[in-house]
């Protein structure tokens, strides 16, 4: 069958195995824990920075989770319903619906797992701690990691024009913000690494303050005191352009290396 405006891939793992459709099963029925992407983070670092679904079809498909907007204007974080633009500024705007994504990832989230660390972290011990309990590295997550934080830093980035030059070179000029002592949220998700290419392996998080007036791509962290949320994902969803830069960019091109520069 021929789609003129999408290729649409639905991927389900259910214990142990792979499987592209459930006969009985429509992805209206198990929304619950089902991770929705738009185009791959392969295709965001080769300068695929446009896209057709608007934020009001997204929000369809989840309101919590990370992403970015046409001509990589900023990024943005989905949290307790709503969606949030942290622009070049590092201020906070709220999204409108007519608005565009060329990459997201987002979920309705319901987290699985509650945890209070008993002692402060970086972010590189988050992570470890988070790795420390879950149940495999083998399914997707969403979580949240919410409270009091010593020390934040972020980026984002500014809207590109035409010609649009790779993810790699784009966040050489990067803005940083710095926050201490600030309360906010960490909203990230955490893929296998046999989803290398289709999103970034590990862990991408975003972060946005109490206020939700201020935030980025997360760089670097501090806890102080937190409650970490996290919910399991055995089902995928992955979303398409079926056109434009898309179709014509050669997505295999990138590295692990330039995948890492661009997170850290």
């Amino acid at each position: 069958m021929m789609i003129k405006r999408y290729v649409f891939l639905r991927i389900a793992l259910i214990v142990s195995f792979l499987c592209i459709v459930l006969p009985g099963h429509s992805y209206s029925q198990e929304k619950k824990g089902v991770l929705y992407q738009v185009s791959t983070i392969n295709a965001l670092l080769e300068g695929v920075y446009d896209g057709d679904i608007s934020y009001g079809e997204l929000k369809k498909h989840g309101d919590f989770g990370i992403g970015t907007f046409n001509g990589l204007d900023g990024e943005m974080i989905g949290l307790d319903g709503k969606f949030f633009q942290i622009k070049s500024d590092g201020r906070a705007y709220p999204v409108d619906e007519v608005m565009k994504t060329p990459f997201a990832v987002v979920t309705f989230f319901e987290p699985d797992q509650k945890h209070v660390p008993d002692r402060p972290q970086d972010c590189g011990q988050l992570q470890e701690y988070l790795d420390s309990v879950l149940p495999t590295k083998n399914i997707f997550y969403a979580f949240r990691v919410k409270g009091l934080f010593k020390h934040v830093k972020t980026r984002s980035v500014p809207q590109q024009s035409r010609p649009y030059r790779r993810l790699t070179d784009v966040v050489k000029d990067q803005p940083v913000f710095e926050f201490n002592m600030v309360r906010g949220s960490i909203v990230g998700v955490r893929f296998p690494e046999y989803f290398r290419g289709i999103n970034m392996p590990g862990y991408h998080m975003h972060f946005i303050t109490e206020e939700r007036n201020a935030g980025g791509h997360l760089l670097a962290c501090v806890t102080q005191g937190v409650l970490v949320e996290v919910m399991y994902s055995k089902s995928f969803y992955l979303l398409l352009p079926g056109d434009g830069d898309f179709a014509r960019t050669e997505l295999l091109k990138a590295e692990q290396g330039e995948l890492e520069k661009v997170e850290k």
